[in-house]
């Protein structure tokens, strides 16, 4: 490998990656409908992106066509759900690799070397992706009011799950590629600050929408829910990080505040969890919401399990996913230690980077689905 590696160069190597498995896929669903589009692609990729643009709980495969569940017979094809499958996470964690070693590249050939203030410049993006999230969320709410999409499939598809990951990392490329222009033609004093004022200009304009959005009849608007998932986070994120530097003051030395961060995105994505599957009613919402990824669902499922039902009833059972989420921060950031900054600064500094969008993404949709009640 090191030698082919040398001769034809890593992103030539990557580059032909990435066009022969696509390539391969492309050709396998041709020459294999059924098996490889629909019992594969279909059912465990595309089917749940387009029950979750509809706001279905499942959808079939009826003759090229996806319908609700309840409305075929005992012979219909495969059916989906909104979320994710260990079998999507087989396909989509390879990709994700893929795209974050891409994206290394670019890095590299951008000559970009002051990366932590790059790392926090790119704070807003990872806010605006789970924002962005949640406008799909008011599509759904007014296809149940209206019957209508806001956004016609497969262009409503970009916003969802996990596609919406390429899309918030598609203009994230281009904004650092603008930035970094400014920067090189000396109209700026560091490619951070347009970075972090085009990312936030995307954040709200992203939160101005779901703010009109609130004053229609499909959504509402719960600024106490809100408040208490931010503060709470916080909170947890200063507990953790006090704990940190009393008895183990060495995890935090690569990344210092930078594990702030971290910690914090985490944070949220689980204190967002906790009030939206066992509190949301407490707010005014009419219902609380449901676990879409097996992992919180799992936790659900076996707290529910251990626990007695008058303790669940009383504490709730998603709780122990903000403690997993914490730890799991925290175990990351003692992992990005000094070495590796030292050693890998771009590999590291793009790793939290992911990290922390991985975390805060679905955190911030979590907090504003429910706090617009969508």
């Amino acid at each position: 490998m090191d030698e082919y590696i040398e001769r034809y160069g890593a992103e030539r190597l990557w580059t032909a990656t990435v066009a022969l498995l696509a390539a391969a896929v492309a050709l396998a669903a041709v020459l294999f409908p059924q098996r490889i589009y629909v019992d594969l692609i279909w059912q465990y990729y595309w089917g749940p992106v387009v029950a979750d643009a509809h706001g279905w709980s499942c959808v079939a495969w009826a003759d090229g066509n996806p319908v609700h569940c309840s409305e075929v017979g005992p012979n219909a094809g495969p059916t989906a759900e909104p979320g994710y499958t260990f079998v999507s996470y087989a396909g989509y964690i390879p990709t994700l690799v893929l795209m974050a070693i891409g994206i290394l590249f670019l890095v590299r050939r951008l000559e970009i070397e002051r990366y932590r203030a790059g790392f926090f410049a790119l704070f807003p993006f990872m806010l605006f992706g789970g924002a962005l999230r949640v406008v799909e969320d008011t599509s759904v709410a007014a296809y149940r009011e209206t019957g209508e999409l806001m956004m016609e499939l497969p262009w409503i598809g970009f916003l969802i799950s996990p596609l919406i990951y390429f899309t918030v990392a598609l203009l994230t490329v281009i904004t650092v590629v603008v930035a970094v222009w400014l920067d090189r033609t000396d109209r700026v004093s560091g490619y951070e600050y347009p970075l972090a004022a085009i990312g936030t200009a995307y954040l709200t304009l992203t939160l101005a929408y779901l703010g009109y959005a609130s004053t229609q009849p499909y959504a509402d608007f719960h600024p106490l829910l809100l408040l208490t998932t931010l503060v709470g986070a916080t909170l947890a994120t200063a507990i953790t990080w006090l704990l940190i530097g009393e008895f183990a003051p060495e995890i935090n030395r690569g990344t210092e505040y930078m594990g702030v961060v971290v910690i914090w995105a985490h944070a949220v994505d689980g204190v967002a969890n906790v009030i939206g599957l066992d509190w949301a009613t407490a707010f005014g919402l009419e219902h609380n919401l449901t676990p879409k990824h097996p992992i919180n669902g799992a936790i659900v499922d076996i707290t529910g399990s251990v626990l007695p039902p008058n303790v669940v009833d009383t504490i709730g059972a998603a709780w122990p996913f903000l403690l997993v989420k914490l730890v799991a921060a925290t175990f990351v950031v003692w992992v990005f230690n000094e070495e590796i900054f030292d050693e890998q600064p771009r590999f590291a500094i793009l790793m939290l980077i992911t990290v922390v969008a991985v975390g805060l993404g679905p955190g911030t949709r979590d907090m504003l689905r429910a706090t617009f009640g969508v």
